[in-house]
Order: C-alpha cells, then structure tokens, then sequence
C-alpha cells in the first residue's frame, strides 16, 4: 500500500473453483467480492459496520472503485487482502492490497470511495458525518 493507516485490516482468503473464468484464473469480477469481505472486516475493527452505519442514520454508497490488476489469481491459492482507511474528511477512501499469502507478492491494486447519505433525507453529505470521526477516535475538524 502506498499510504499508511492506523485503520486497517487483513483478511486471508483461498481461491475457490466457482472464482475462476474459462482460463482457469479468477474472474476479475471476483475481486470485488474480495474487497468487500476485507472492507467488513474493517469496519468490524472500528465498531462501525453496516448495521451500526444503518442506526446511525448514515448509509455510505460506493461511488467509485479502481482496480490495478498486476498478476492473476489461481485456484487454491491463498491471499492476503489489505483494507486501509487513508482518507475520512470529506469522503471515506480505503485502498486495497491483494497478495499472495505465502510470498507476499502483489497480485492486485484497489481503492474505493464512498460518501455518507443521509438517511432521512436521502442527500449527500459534503462532509463526513461526526459519527465517523467519533468511530477513528478522532476530533472533529
């Protein structure tokens, strides 16, 4: 990962055989899946996972996703995916590192950015909500 973060988390995965395209690599759809399974795990370490964003009144859409593919995924192979909150003023970014879990070297490249919507009135918020400060320890701006 190119930044570092107090915020993060790791989970390790295995490449299961309904992850793979007819070239025997895992699809590039499957990746998401992968982000999302890391994303949940961070926001478990943080006490703010979706049912708890759902009470607080916040929904926090994905409005945008990049992925940098740099080497396939195979069938049975274990990896590593990293999900670090880099940014959380304006918008949340989590970057993403997906590696192979025995040597370390890097298969994938992702970020996603979301926004909080305010649940009420189903509008955007151009800052973020002091409930995600409250949930990095941190201060309001």
């Amino acid at each position: 990962m190119r930044k570092s973060s107090r915020w993060f988390a790791e989970v390790e995965l295995q490449v299961q055989f309904f992850d793979l395209d007819p070239m025997e690599i895992v699809w590039h759809g499957n990746y998401v899946r992968y982000l999302e399974i890391a994303r949940c795990a961070l926001f478990d370490s943080i006490a703010y996972n979706y049912v708890q964003m759902k009470a607080s009144g916040y929904a926090w859409p994905i409005i945008d996703l990049h992925l940098r593919y740099a080497k396939p995924a195979v069938f049975c192979q274990k990896l590593k995916v990293r999900a670090a909150i880099v940014e959380w003023e304006n918008r949340l970014k989590i970057d993403y590192l997906l590696s192979d879990a025995a040597t370390g070297q890097r298969l994938t490249r992702a970020s996603t950015i979301q926004v909080a919507v305010n649940m009420a009135t189903e509008e955007m918020c151009f800052v973020s909500p002091p409930i995600l400060f409250e949930k990095l320890g941190l201060p309001l701006p």
